[in-house]
């Protein structure tokens, strides 16, 4: 991994015109998370990014561990996010070791980043109790609005990265061919997948239409059963 890790932080600590996906995202999914995991324990979470998740989580399972390498990450963290008590260790994925095992394993937007993603699905599988899930959140190269970006001649393809993502550190996308390809390579099998908050449009065309809460709402109800058209896909897998 890139050990610039604070080198495209600012994005999780300063106002960008993304964070109005961020949130949508990534307070759904966690809670979608929740709802799958009733009855468990242990959670621990790769990244804590923009800290929603991390928040999430904190407040429902009993035992809460997350990991991150950036020390501006985890600070914004504790400055947004005074009341909440996960257990933070700052740590280099590849390098992160325990004796300790976990019913739940999160990886949400984490693969998209790393430059090797199979070292680090198959460096986790240690941390895993008997039966245990793993959570995967990426990005959906083929979402609805670059689908409709590239069919309009303003997308030279679908695997095309903005401006935006080379400053968040993305390295890929993936397509639900290629994301079950990397976790079937990796030793797991997909239990379900579904998709994360289905976008039609871009964030500017979005926001300028000044949805209710409720069609916010819809879009990310509906994402649960159309992940080739939403922004992200989120798997439940297992060791195979």
């Amino acid at each position: 991994m890139n050990k610039s890790i604070d080198t495209g932080s600012e994005i999780y600590i300063k106002n960008t015109l993304y964070d109005f996906d961020n949130k949508i995202s990534l307070k759904w999914y966690s809670q979608r998370i929740i709802e799958i995991s009733k009855k468990t324990n242990s959670l621990l979470e790769l990244g804590i990014g923009h800290g929603f998740t991390t928040d999430a989580f904190s407040r429902y399972f009993k035992r809460h561990v997350a990991l991150d390498a950036s020390p501006s990450v985890i600070e914004n963290f504790h400055t947004n996010f005074p009341n909440s008590k996960p257990e933070i260790i700052e740590t280099w994925f590849e390098e992160y070791t325990t004796n300790e095992k976990f019913d739940i394993i999160i990886m949400g937007f984490i693969l998209e980043h790393v430059d090797d993603p199979q070292l680090i699905l198959n460096h986790f599988k240690k941390f895993l109790t008997v039966g245990g899930k793993l959570f995967l959140a990426v990005p959906n190269a083929e979402v609805m609005n670059r689908k409709l970006g590239y069919l309009a001649g303003m997308l030279p393809n679908m695997q095309a990265l903005s401006d935006y993502d080379k400053l968040s550190g993305h390295q890929r996308y993936y397509t639900i061919d290629s994301f079950n390809e990397e976790i079937t390579k990796a030793g797991y099998k997909t239990i379900s997948m579904e998709g994360i908050f289905l976008k039609p449009f871009t964030t500017k065309q979005i926001i300028s239409l000044n949805f209710p809460q409720s069609i916010l709402d819809a879009m990310c109800k509906m994402g649960i059963q159309y992940p080739e058209l939403s922004s992200g896909l989120l798997a439940q897998v297992e060791v195979i």
